[in-house]
């Protein structure tokens, strides 16, 4: 497979670094609200990348909230693996690619449980359907077949007052130290500006494309 010659130039869009200001949390979510507001298909899509045993891995997951602390949230099994990956370490990166507005986000920082309180109300909030599949997948497990979900399921639809979160299912939140913000520009001059946090401070710099 020759994949040389598969380029596309950058640069359609005007890039202000001054409208980032000095500290990264109003214009992440200025970015996110953009690309909703842009009608950009899964825009709260990211990439989840994991480290244990030194060994990475990635998936994609769903932004549910940004708290007004910066706190980036999503939902999942504990037990699967990603979650067991979180569990031996803490540390972890997101990544929003939005190749219609040829912009990025790529954010580190450590991970920690939600309040099981917000786990319980995001939960009750979900359509039934969503709910029992969480209910019936322990996600990354080995599944005996298929048929024998699709029959759980079933018999959790057919008995609602079973239906109930289970202890294995809840939320993440990462809270960011690095975030770097990246904008396509013309022959691969790309802006790539840089928050990283020290202590209560962000410091800004502009990386090489």
């Amino acid at each position: 497979m020759d994949l040389k010659d598969l380029r596309k130039d950058f640069g359609k869009e005007s890039f202000d670094e001054q409208k980032l200001g000095e500290e990264p949390l109003i214009p992440l979510k200025q970015w996110i609200t953009f690309a909703v507001e842009q009608k950009i298909p899964e825009s709260n899509a990211m990439v989840l990348s994991t480290c244990a045993n030194k060994k990475p891995s990635s998936r994609i997951v769903l932004l549910k909230e940004l708290t007004d602390d910066g706190r980036l949230i999503f939902y999942t099994d504990y037990s699967s693996r990603k979650g067991k990956e979180l569990a031996a370490n803490p540390n972890a990166s997101l990544l929003f690619f939005w190749y219609q507005l040829e912009r990025q986000i790529r954010i580190e920082g450590t991970v920690s449980k939600v309040e099981e309180v917000l786990s319980e109300t995001y939960f009750n909030s979900r359509p039934v359907e969503s709910r029992v599949s969480a209910i019936v997948s322990k996600q990354s497990e080995s599944v005996e077949s298929l048929d024998k979900l699709i029959a759980e399921r079933a018999f959790l639809l057919e008995n609602p007052d079973k239906i109930k979160r289970p202890q294995r299912w809840g939320g993440y939140a990462l809270k960011p130290d690095r975030i770097e913000f990246w904008q396509g520009g013309k022959y691969r001059m790309h802006h790539r500006i840089v928050f990283e946090r020290n202590g209560m401070v962000w410091k800004k710099s502009r990386l090489a494309p």
